[in-house]
């Protein structure tokens, strides 16, 4: 079979995971809407999460990065999907936090106005579009990777699980190793990178979660009611690398 050809098999097996890690927090925004309140859930994963995939798609344009479509198609559905979590948040939020979000909403749209508009008025070539524009994605990827080692960090601390869904674990292990394989075929660094450390990341979690499932206290089911943030965080992909 040709190279391409795998490239696209894989790169469509990682659409579909990525896919499924945007909507994992589905049922608690089902959650949010049936109380009508956000509680004091942060909205900051998915903030970033919008401009993570908005650069994503800039990265995967024909005159940025050629032979890159599938990374757009992903990025481009986890922006709209994203973006209707944000709106959620947005309906059921306070003023000062609604605010908060529009606010840093406007200084991503700025911040990407000025790289669209670097991107093609002062850099020419295609390769050089593509280094910088990709290192970008790069360091947010990098940024993000915040979130799941402060679960980490939990889990050993409090030597439960209970925080880090398993399955969530295991996907996010495999969208790392797809998504890293698929820029191995046609050698992408940019692509690379970020999912390499994220299949380290996942990788991590399993680890932490056979060696902590023993001492995990499943049944203070009232602790879990009590800490919304840490179960929606955990159940965001944002976490992690989607491409």
């Amino acid at each position: 079979m040709h190279t391409e050809t795998i490239r696209t098999i894989v790169g469509i097996i990682g659409n579909v995971i990525s896919f499924f890690l945007f909507l994992s927090p589905v049922p608690t925004f089902f959650k949010i809407c049936k109380a009508k309140s956000v509680q004091s859930f942060k909205p900051d994963p998915y903030v970033a999460t919008i401009l993570n995939c908005a650069m994503w798609v800039w990265y995967g344009m024909p005159f940025i990065h050629p032979d890159s479509t599938l990374v757009v198609t992903i990025n481009g559905i986890g922006f709209f999907i994203e973006l209707s979590y944000i709106s959620i948040l947005l309906i059921f939020s306070d003023w000062p936090k609604r605010r908060r979000i529009l606010i840093a909403l406007l200084v991503e749209t700025v911040f990407m106005a000025v790289v669209v508009i670097i991107s093609l008025l002062c850099l020419p070539a295609i390769k050089l579009r593509s280094v910088v524009v990709g290192a970008l994605c790069v360091i947010f990827n990098v940024m993000m990777y915040t979130s799941p080692l402060t679960i980490m960090k939990r889990v050993i601390k409090t030597k439960s699980v209970k925080f880090m869904p398993f399955y969530l674990s295991v996907a996010n292990l495999s969208n790392g190793v797809i998504w890293a394989i698929y820029a191995l075929l046609k050698f992408d660094p940019w692509v690379f990178v970020p999912n390499f450390l994220g299949s380290l990341s996942g990788l991590v979690q399993l680890i932490l979660y056979v060696t902590y499932y023993r001492s995990t206290q499943w049944d203070e089911d009232e602790a879990v009611d009590k800490q919304p943030n840490k179960q929606l965080e955990l159940q965001n992909p944002t976490a992690h690398n989607q491409v």
